[in-house]
């Protein structure tokens, strides 16, 4: 990379930086960064990010789900489409790089490469919702854009009551038309989403970028441990059925697997004791696990091994136990040819980008169903996200901005 132009994507970085600070002083909660979709906060962010669209000489549209669009397009007017595409909203008290580097990133790409001819147009896709802290379900701007949008989702509703289809209605846009507006275009070839890696792996090796090969499948779960409440003074050890005792050696057994595996995470978030006194056995334990993995067998067969474990450890004490599944995400390989062009770009832009798995969602492993799609992860600091610290470096930003423009002014729809 020659001297000048590591000196304009510097400054480029920088100013990406400086977007994602200002996009997070926009908030539904003052003192911290809280956007969730279509509140009022959302219409500011929109506002913000259609300003910053219309400076780069681009337009910019918000279609029915609450996307925010725009359209570089090429010369040819039969040319196809390659998307790229994060997403706005946040979790409460987060930080300001979780999805907003990602436009951003995406807009000063599309700013760098101004009147430079390219075989096919590149849209930019701001997701509305991503992250499900308003409705308790993620991914619907990108399940609309895809499609994948169903009755059910529009159905669901908010802590207030407000369904999706209300909210859309509220934030002036029509529900009825998302199938209209939203799908991606006919003839798109290709998507690519950059984000924060949100974990310390990049960190370890001292490496500003990695290409996401899969993002793994998810299971969730909730057990319930039932023993016997009885007076903790009057109720020998040998004769208690501790519900509590059980699931905490099953917690145990838990960290103990995971630990044996190197692919595998598994994690007990949440667990409650009732009736939760002091003086009291507890007779019930409800506990969360969440159990991920690259590939869906190891993931199910982990599954298996812990549910067993829970049974034996009930077992010792006397206590059932029975679980309930909440959610089962399959795992989504990024697209292979793709991803093999990503990491050519980075190669070619000076940068030795990490093959790694996403062990958290992304708006990608919705697109990978319909269109090939691929990632890129910009290094995390100390590994921080979904936390007001989280930041990122501007030699990492740079470097992400590199590769990206490598794979842009590489990339042919046919090839």
């Amino acid at each position: 990379m020659s001297q000048p132009l590591a000196q304009a994507l510097t400054t480029r970085a920088a100013t990406i930086i400086s977007r994602c600070r200002e996009l997070a002083r926009i908030t539904d909660t003052p003192g911290q960064t809280t956007r969730l979709f279509l509140s009022p906060a959302t219409r500011d962010a929109h506002t913000l990010l259609a300003w910053w669209i219309r400076q780069a000489g681009l337009e910019a549209r918000t279609d029915d789900a609450g996307n925010v669009r725009t359209v570089r397009r090429s010369t040819n007017p039969n040319a196809p489409t390659l998307v790229l595409f994060s997403h706005l909203d946040t979790v409460p008290n987060a930080g300001a790089f979780d999805g907003p580097l990602g436009v951003l990133l995406a807009l000063a790409a599309m700013e760098e490469l101004g009147a430079t001819p390219l075989p096919y147009n590149i849209e930019l896709i701001a997701f509305a919702e991503e992250e499900g802290a308003r409705f308790g379900f993620p991914f619907l701007s990108s399940l609309a854009a895809t499609g994948q949008l169903t009755p059910e989702h529009l159905a669901r509703s908010d802590a207030d009551g407000i369904s999706v289809a209300q909210a859309i209605k509220n934030f002036g846009l029509d529900p009825d038309r998302i199938p209209v507006t939203c799908p991606l275009a006919p003839n798109t070839f290709a998507a690519l989403e950059v984000h924060i890696e949100q974990g310390p792996i990049l960190e370890s090796l001292d490496e500003s970028l990695a290409v996401v090969e899969a993002i793994v499948g998810q299971s969730r779960l909730e057990l319930t441990f039932e023993g016997q409440a009885n007076h903790a003074g009057t109720t020998p050890m040998a004769l208690r059925q501790d519900a509590l005792a059980a699931a905490a050696q099953w917690i145990v057994e838990v960290e103990r697997y995971a630990a044996n595996y190197t692919q595998l995470v598994a994690t007990v978030g949440r667990m409650s004791a009732l009736p939760g006194a002091m003086n009291v056995v507890p007779g019930t334990v409800h506990t969360s696990l969440d159990v991920r993995h690259p590939k869906d067998e190891s993931r199910h067969a982990a599954v298996a091994h812990l549910l067993t474990k829970a049974e034996a450890a009930a077992a010792l004490r006397g206590v059932r136990v029975h679980s309930k599944e909440l959610t089962a995400q399959r795992a989504v390989p990024m697209d292979r040819d793709l991803t093999l062009k990503l990491h050519q770009a980075a190669e070619r832009s000076g940068f030795d980008a990490h093959p790694i798995f996403s062990g958290a969602g992304h708006d990608a492993m919705i697109l990978a169903a319909a269109v090939p799609t691929t990632m890129l992860f910009v290094r995390s600091p100390s590994g921080l996200s979904h936390h007001p610290d989280e930041s990122v470096r501007e030699q990492d930003v740079a470097a992400a901005l590199a590769t990206v423009l490598n794979l842009l002014l590489h990339l042919h729809p046919h090839s």
